[in-house]
């Protein structure tokens, strides 16, 4: 059976910026303040039910956003169901109740099957703000009331699979084909724009790219079966500034904004060909060939080289180093490649100089970004894990959160090193953690944990 691809679909997912004022400590969009998975600060190393949780809230409805935080909030996104499925939707496979510690690590689609889940169903999409010290709804709205198109993986999709994003003045939050919202921080709609075509993606698997904002500029990355396309809003006002038609199908990689020499690059990583574009007029910039399909991975950026990623049908990791313009396919500007344990939907992590990825199977390697040489490769954690949710890096440690109730802490360095295993029974973790100021907010399936050394 294909692997069912997703979790940026899936947390995931999640929404992307770079603010302009963003604050050291904060945690403004899915992969933290550096776009490369590393959090300031510390964070506790063990944690369980009865010792170091600080709080936790049930979250209603079903979302693998992951949640951001600034000041004193934390947001995220959730899809409540309202409505019955329809007399003519397919049966949801592999939706009935379950225990998270209870599924084995069977790959990304494990007996889920490929139906879309929860197509047919009236949901409401909304938007929460919690207070971070106590935990209590501060706010919450309601975006949109309205049955989806289509469905979404039936294990590893949601309706709420883009994780929200903030500059410290507003909050954006893209549910895909129901539209994009703007909200003030304290949850007044600015503006919100829902009259997108509706979206076919793979296998009913679902959407779920991050949106990314740069600048006064968001955009909107729609990878789908047909019509792909880039879209560039302006951020205050959600009027278009221009739409760019891209040559792929569904994908769920997240766009990343990089300052190369004087000029804001949008890269995009996808199946037929990895894109940078201009900000300011969409423009293609240079373009590679060389990943395989359902990518999800999101891009990372040091010193001159974007590393991109993908982990399906001929996996491979490219180190791409820019200054050139047009097709780089098959030229020097690759600086390396490599296709052993690529990870297909968590994004990797890197930090000083070192270059951390993990298969949904719970194979860790560690390179080095300038050769491409493993420090260690495809090293198995403890005991047999599946994992959607990407990895954050804090202090010199490695959290990998999993769908098994554990989440492993791992030494960042040259050698593979366990720390500890945490467990929350009955929970499965598919959002990526948020770290700000010593405390991680860790979103399970139905909980929002605030973990904290006391």
């Amino acid at each position: 059976m294909t692997k069912p691809l997703f979790s940026r679909l899936i947390a995931t997912t999640a929404l992307i910026v770079i603010p302009v004022l963003a604050a050291v400590d904060d945690w403004p969009r899915w992969r933290g303040p550096a776009d490369n998975g590393m959090a300031k600060g510390g964070a506790p190393t063990e944690w369980s039910e009865t010792k170091n949780i600080a709080w936790k809230v049930p979250i209603p409805g079903r979302g693998f956003s992951s949640p951001v935080v600034w000041g004193d909030k934390i947001f995220l996104t959730t899809a409540v169901a309202v409505g019955q499925p329809s007399a003519e939707a397919p049966p949801r496979d592999g939706q009935g109740e379950r225990k998270g510690g209870k599924r084995g690590p069977g790959g990304p689609g494990g007996r889920g099957g490929m139906s879309g889940g929860a197509v047919g169903v009236e949901h409401k999409f909304v938007v929460m703000a919690l207070d971070r010290k106590t935990g209590k709804i501060v706010w919450e709205q309601v975006a949109a009331t309205t049955t989806p198109h289509e469905g979404h993986h039936p294990r590893y999709g949601s309706f709420a699979s883009n994780s929200p994003v903030t500059d410290g003045k507003h909050l954006w939050a893209w549910f895909g084909s129901r539209g994009v919202y703007c909200y003030d921080l304290n949850g007044k709609l600015i503006w919100k724009k829902d009259d997108y075509k509706e979206a076919k993606m793979r296998l009913g698997f679902g959407e779920g790219t991050a949106a990314v904002i740069s600048g006064d500029t968001l955009l909107l990355n729609f990878d789908m079966e047909q019509g792909s396309h880039l879209l560039a809003l302006d951020k205050t006002t959600g009027k278009q500034l221009y739409r760019v038609d891209r040559d792929e199908i569904s994908g769920w990689s997240a766009p990343l904004v990089i300052d190369f020499q004087g000029q804001k690059q949008v890269v995009i990583t996808a199946q037929n060909k990895v894109r940078s574009y201009d900000l300011k007029t969409g423009k293609v910039i240079w373009e590679c060939a060389g990943l395989g399909g359902n990518v999800i991975p999101a891009p990372v950026y040091s010193d001159g080289v974007v590393y991109v990623m993908s982990g399906f049908r001929d996996p491979n990791l490219m180190a791409i180093k820019l200054g050139r313009t047009g097709d780089l396919t098959g030229t020097d500007a690759v600086l390396w490649t490599t296709n052993r344990g690529t990870s297909y939907t968590p994004s990797p992590v890197l930090y000083e100089g070192k270059f951390y990825f993990v298969t949904d199977a719970g194979m860790v390697s560690c390179l080095d970004v300038k050769t491409g040489k493993p420090y260690y490769q495809q090293q198995r954690l403890p005991k047999p894990y599946s994992l959607k949710s990407s990895p954050v890096g804090v202090n010199g440690n490695l959290y990998l959160a999993t769908e098994n109730e554990d989440v492993v802490v791992l030494k960042m360095g040259e050698k593979f090193e366990v720390l500890a295993t945490n467990t929350l029974p009955d929970q499965s973790f598919i959002s990526t953690p948020a770290v700000v100021e010593g405390t991680m907010y860790l979103r399970s399936e139905t909980t929002l944990y605030a973990i904290k050394n006391k």
